[in-house]
């Protein structure tokens, strides 16, 4: 039986020596929304995109705000560690390697994929974090080491402030993540240029999950 948790894709690899991409989308978005963006980053991997559970005004997220900005943490606790079941579940049903996966994530994505780094560090191999902002504060120092993660960030987004992406980078440095920080001088919007350095850092560290 497929893991039945979350209402997801699963696009298979066209190499089996690659990552497999967990693509988590913004918030109203859904499983499709960012399958396109991975095969852009990432060209031949496996993309396992899963819908957010939470509904706000009818827009699925991964959990959730009480304002913006403002989170619900014991429900980002409960969503957080769902994810880590199902990336468990759809690792055994779809045979992929667990050590292999890479979140990309944007928005309210992002900030799911960065509570997973936080609450549950060794579920990811690395992370791509469009537009995050701290999430949560693990009680116990998270052993992120060497974990590389890119950070694409805008110096005008009204709704994650540079400061807050700012501290979200320092609060993974602390705990020893290797952040890669591209600014873009726009809004809350993914750029092209963006995306384009985020392909070409997942590139350089393909030898890293193969």
């Amino acid at each position: 039986m497929p893991p039945s948790e979350f209402i997801h894709r699963y696009i298979p690899p066209q190499n089996e020596d690659t990552a497999i991409l967990l693509l988590l989308h913004g918030t109203g978005g859904n499983e499709d929304d960012l399958l396109g963006l991975g095969e852009a980053l990432l060209p031949g991997a496996a993309r396992l995109s899963p819908r957010g559970r939470v509904l706000e005004n009818g827009m699925p997220r991964y959990f959730r705000r009480l304002s913006e900005g403002v989170f619900d943490l014991e429900d980002v606790r409960r969503r957080s560690a769902e994810l880590v079941r199902f990336v468990s579940d759809a690792s055994a049903h779809y045979q992929f390697n667990p050590q292999r996966v890479v979140a990309v994530g944007y928005s309210n994505g992002a900030n799911i994929a960065a509570s997973l780094l936080l609450l549950h560090p060794g579920v990811l191999a690395a992370a791509v974090l469009f537009h995050s902002m701290v999430p949560i504060l693990p009680d116990d120092p998270p052993a992120l080491t060497g974990v590389p993660v890119f950070m694409g960030s805008g110096r005008n987004d009204p709704i994650i402030r540079p400061e807050q992406s700012e501290e979200l980078e320092q609060l993974l440095v602390k705990y020893g993540a290797a952040v890669t920080h591209h600014w873009e001088s726009g809004g809350h919007g993914l750029s092209r240029l963006e995306i384009q350095a985020a392909a070409e850092w997942l590139r350089d560290r393909r030898s890293e999950w193969t």
